[in-house]
């Protein structure tokens, strides 16, 4: 069985996604002490080193480095500013490959680094990886396309080794048109109870958060899962939104609204009965944030799997 050293590990939808997808995870690593305690419920064979990645002197050798780096700098969620610090992880990505020399290499970030103000820092990361001895492909993919009820575009960057004489392909959609049907919301969270005490963020809309639609109905793909619950998506039991101003949307009636909870977006992300152990740092905003951060495990395993088999014999 192949073997994985994972970086940005969050709590392990990147590494949902290479197991599902054959692989071992040898080491894991994130700074966030909860996504910690959610990864090493799912996943207890897994060493998770808690800390920041540049206190990591030696890793353990492996097929497969996969990173998730943070990417709040090239976000659409906030301030957007190209050479912030959290900008520069990637060169810290490149330490791993450089120490570890895998065959491969899959890196998953917001499509946002495409955008022409980031474009230098998506080059400069194709020229690091390449240096380290890679041929390097990157393309933009949505999640929905492969069978994820949520529509979540990501930039996926992946290496191969320079002296190996094989090719990467990104997968072609698996659902849309020609394909399977999209997953839905109704299919993804419609078993679960519709006011799920404690599990949701029950405060108000502010202004912001009615600034645009954040609502789609059941038989839609849901909006984008984010981190943050004051501006996760609405439950489709909320009232519809009308457009009043160019910046503002508003109920069309009383009726109680509510965001989805914490556990509807993890299967919204494409997680699998994910358990979310109840400790010193599992508050409703945690379990928010780290189920937001992650990387859709069905995305990722697509990826994954598209490396010719070839690498691994």
């Amino acid at each position: 069985m192949p073997t994985v050293v994972s970086l940005f590990s969050g709590c392990g939808g990147s590494d949902a996604g290479v197991v599902n997808a054959g692989f071992n995870v040898l080491m894991a690593n994130d700074i966030l002490p909860y996504a910690r305690d959610v990864y090493l419920a799912n996943h207890p064979e897994t060493d998770y080193v808690l800390g920041s990645v540049d206190n990591i002197k030696h890793f353990p050798k492996a097929d497969l480095l996969v990173g998730c780096y943070p990417c709040q700098g090239f976000s659409q969620g906030g301030v957007r500013q190209a050479d912030r610090k959290i900008n520069t992880l990637y060169l810290e990505f490149a330490r791993a490959l450089n120490y570890i020399k895998p065959k491969a290499f899959i890196v998953e970030n917001v499509s946002g680094m495409v955008r022409s103000n980031f474009e230098h820092l998506l080059k400069d990361q194709i020229r690091v990886f390449s240096d380290a001895g890679y041929k390097v492909y990157f393309k933009v993919l949505n999640a929905m396309d492969y069978g994820v009820p949520q529509e979540r575009k990501r930039i996926f960057i992946v290496g191969i080794k320079d002296n190996i004489n094989v090719e990467y392909s990104f997968p072609e959609p698996t659902h849309g048109i020609g394909g399977h049907d999209f997953v839905t919301i109704k299919d993804a969270i419609s078993h679960l109870p519709e006011w799920p005490t404690g599990e949701f963020y029950d405060q108000g809309f502010h202004w912001y958060y009615m600034s645009r639609n954040r609502r789609q109905n059941w038989e839609q793909v849901s909006k984008t899962i984010v981190a943050n619950p004051r501006h996760m998506p609405l439950h489709p039991l909320s009232p519809s939104l009308e457009k009043v101003r160019p910046d503002e949307w508003r109920f069309v009636s009383d009726k109680p609204a509510r965001r989805f909870s914490y556990k509807e977006a993890a299967l919204l992300q494409g997680f699998k009965g994910l358990h979310f152990p109840e400790t010193e740092k599992s508050t409703l905003n945690m379990k928010y944030t780290v189920v937001g951060n992650a990387v859709p495990p069905p995305l990722f395993e697509v990826v994954a799997k598209s490396l010719p088999t070839s690498l691994w014999e």
